[in-house]
This record gives C-alpha cells, sequence and structure tokens, in this order.
C-alpha cells in the first residue's frame, strides 16, 4: 500500500481555524476581525464564524466594549494541562531554578518550531532591573543563541534530527561557517538580538538518542553580562545544560570532555 504523506489528510476548514487560533495568541493582546482577516487573508465572515465557534467552547473572548478577541480560559486549561505533562520541562524547570540563584539572571528554556525558536519557560531572576518576559515569543532559529545552538546540531548530521520534524530549511554558506563554529563549542551568545542592550548565551540540550531538544539560555542586559561574567557563568550554564540532557537520558557529553 502507497503511503501518504501528512499534508493529503489535510482537512482545509480545520486548517482555517488553528490558523484564527494561532495567529490570535500571537497578536498577545486583544484583536479585531478586520486585523486577523488582512493577516491571514481569509474573508471576514469566515474568520467572525471561527471566532464564534471559539468563543462557545472557551477557546476565545469576546471585550463587549470594543468587540475584539482574546484568548479565553479554555486554551489556557489545556495549555497548562500540556505543560503538566511534558517531560522537557519537568526534567529543565529545578536546574533552571538552580542556575537562577546561581547568576541571579533570567534563565529560559526554548525549543524547536520547525524554523523558529520558541521561548517556552522562564525562571527570572530577582534583581530590580529585569529584560520584559520573552515567554511564548518566536525568532527565526538563524536570528538568536537560542537558535542557532539548536540549528548547528541539526545541520551537523543525520543523527540529530529526529525521523517525525521536518528538516529545517537549507542556510547559507556565511551562517553556515557560524554554524559549525557554534557545533564545535556547544555554545553560542549574542548581543542586541533579542533586544537592544540583551546579551543571551545559550548551550543545547539532547534526549537519550542524542537529538537535540531545544536550548537553554540565559539572558540580562548588556550592563551585568560583560565578558568576563560571561566567562564566569558559561561553565554554569554548561554544567546545568548536561545535568538536563542527562535526566533526559542523554550521556554523550560525559563521553566527550574535549568541549569544554
Amino acid at each position: 500500500m502507497p503511503t501518504r504523506g501528512k499534508e493529503t489528510y489535510s482537512i482545509q476548514s480545520v486548517e482555517n481555524a488553528l490558523n484564527v487560533l494561532e495567529a490570535l495568541c500571537d497578536e498577545g493582546d486583544e484583536v479585531g476581525i478586520s486585523q486577523l482577516s488582512a493577516r491571514l487573508g481569509m474573508n471576514k465572515t469566515s474568520v467572525f464564524r471561527l471566532l464564534a465557534t471559539f468563543e462557545n467552547r472557551g477557546y476565545v473572548e469576546r471585550e463587549t466594549r470594543s468587540g475584539k478577541y482574546r484568548l479565553g480560559l479554555t486554551a489556557y486549561e489545556i495549555g497548562q494541562k500540556l505543560l503538566s505533562r511534558m517531560g522537557l520541562l519537568r526534567k529543565a524547570h529545578p536546574v533552571m531554578e538552580q542556575l537562577a540563584r546561581e547568576c541571579d539572571e533570567a534563565v529560559y528554556l526554548a525549543v524547536r518550531r520547525i524554523d523558529h525558536v520558541l521561548f517556552f519557560d522562564v525562571v527570572d531572576t530577582s534583581q530590580q532591573v529585569k529584560i520584559v518576559s520573552l515567554v511564548g515569543k518566536r525568532y527565526p532559529l538563524t536570528d538568536t543563541a537560542a537558535g542557532k545552538v539548536i540549528l548547528a546540531q541539526l545541520t551537523g548530521g543525520e543523527n540529530n534530527l529526529e525521523p517525525e520534524r521536518p528538516q529545517p530549511r537549507p542556510v547559507s554558506e556565511s551562517i553556515g561557517d557560524e554554524l559549525d563554529s557554534i557545533r564545535s563549542q556547544w555554545v553560542c551568545h549574542d548581543r542586541n538580538t533579542l533586544g537592544d542592550g540583551i546579551v543571551s548565551i545559550a548551550v543545547p540540550l539532547f534526549n537519550a538518542s542524542g537529538h537535540v531538544q531545544g536550548s537553554l539560555v540565559l539572558v540580562a542586559p548588556d550592563f551585568r553580562m560583560q565578558e568576563e561574567k560571561t566567562r564566569e557563568y558559561l561553565p554554569r550554564l554548561r554544567e546545568a545544560g548536561d545535568i538536563i540532557s542527562s535526566k533526559l537520558g542523554y550521556l554523550g557529553r560525559y563521553l566527550q570532555k574535549d568541549h569544554f
């Protein structure tokens, strides 16, 4: 029997509904039907009907005065249930808390979404000056340390790409050289890519099969993250990444001490 691709079974009406829900999520604040219609290239009537259906099930809420929509409690409840069952988050969060206490800077967990990286969880700093939360924000894999350290592993060989996950888009030769360097050092740092005056350092996280699962990211304002602090925090970040990977069943780093 011939194998059929997943796209063969795609239902357009469901695709449209999910596009509306994802667009509403991306906007963050309340958004109107006209704005969603323009963004998605769908007619207003279709957008209205989908939003009305979501509203009936509690996935979205409609503001009475403005007539605009936002995510509802049902969507929040489903998200919380997913987080509570996600092995990576459960195993990473205690290690993130320890690292945040040691460095007193924000520690993020980031995961790949096809050609983007999603900042998924955070343990924030206790310092008075903080970076605005990045949780829920997405960036192209090629744009930030959190994404590049994942992409470096994905483009480093067949063993790092899980069979059921799509291959990222090919990268240019210029960034290819950078990824080679990141792959050999198992770390990436950047400045100003997450916003002006923001520094981040990221290391990859692996599962038992050696597939990259995400990245552990230390984020701080640049006036607190000068070169001396970067050198001080890097061994702690690497160790925290190794601990999380080992909790996921990965032992490769302990067999490759030359990467330190």
